[in-house]
């Protein structure tokens, strides 16, 4: 499943691997489960498994596909993009082959002319498999975590100490403080709210923590949405004006 998307910092997404478990807090409500579970039901082979109906809802079982027919998907897109890896899963989930993973990035070395976009809530198998030479750096590849709240504010330590690489924190969805952060070290902060039927509200207090401590360590700020059972009735704009920074690498 790769295609144009609707995110607002990225162009298209590529999936070449489904399913995922919950990992944290955020993961609660998380939409590519909800997704998951409808190509589920639509006979699409690729997400066979991964999700199960738990009282009214449906839930990740843990189990992940990984997709070798859609390897090679960036390589027919010959014109530049940002391409979001793996939006319906992890690519750095225990359960991903870290053979599987060489191949991808093996696909993304042969790409130059893309952008990529990782983002995982496992950055300390990220930063395990660069240490030991099993992925390279690329400059065409940003890695990112995933970070809801304070609680989980150690997977930023894991990232900075992935060196010489882009490195981005997505503080979405937003479900409570992060307290006094330090984002020296990340070149790019993204943030947003939760959206969806069951989502939970975020706190303008605790995106101005985020935007101040973007702002003490020279961060790129973008805010995606305020989230909400309607996001596009809430809108993305803060304090009157919408927010897209990106690194300088991008932004030029």
């Amino acid at each position: 499943m790769s295609g144009t998307s609707e995110i607002e910092w990225t162009d298209v997404t590529w999936n070449p691997v489904a399913g995922c478990n919950i990992a944290s807090a955020g993961c609660t409500n998380c939409y590519a489960m909800r997704m998951a579970a409808r190509l589920q039901a639509m006979g699409h082979p690729k997400y066979e498994g991964t999700t199960r109906k738990s009282g009214n809802r449906n839930i990740w079982t843990g189990k992940v596909n990984v997709d070798q027919l859609s390897l090679a998907d960036p390589m027919k897109w010959k014109r530049g993009k940002r391409i979001f890896v793996n939006s319906m899963s992890d690519l750095f989930h225990e359960d991903v082959p870290t053979s599987f993973i060489k191949q991808v990035w093996d696909i993304m070395e042969k790409c130059p002319q893309h952008q990529f976009q990782i983002l995982t809530k496992r950055p300390e198998r990220m930063a395990e498999l660069f240490s030991k030479g099993e992925i390279k750096k690329l400059s065409q590849v940003w890695i990112g975590t995933s970070v809801e709240d304070a609680a989980v504010a150690i997977r930023i330590e894991h990232l900075v100490s992935i060196t010489g690489m882009t490195r981005f924190v997505s503080f979405e969805p937003l479900i409570g403080s992060v307290g006094t952060i330090n984002l020296l070290g990340i070149h790019w902060a993204i943030v947003g709210g939760e959206s969806g039927p069951n989502s939970r509200p975020m706190l303008i207090e605790w995106v101005d923590e985020i935007e101040s401590a973007c702002r003490r360590a020279g961060t790129a700020f973008f805010f995606k949405q305020w989230g909400g059972k309607n996001k596009k009735a809430a809108g993305r704009e803060l304090r009157g004006r919408t927010y897209d920074e990106y690194p300088h690498e991008l932004a030029a």
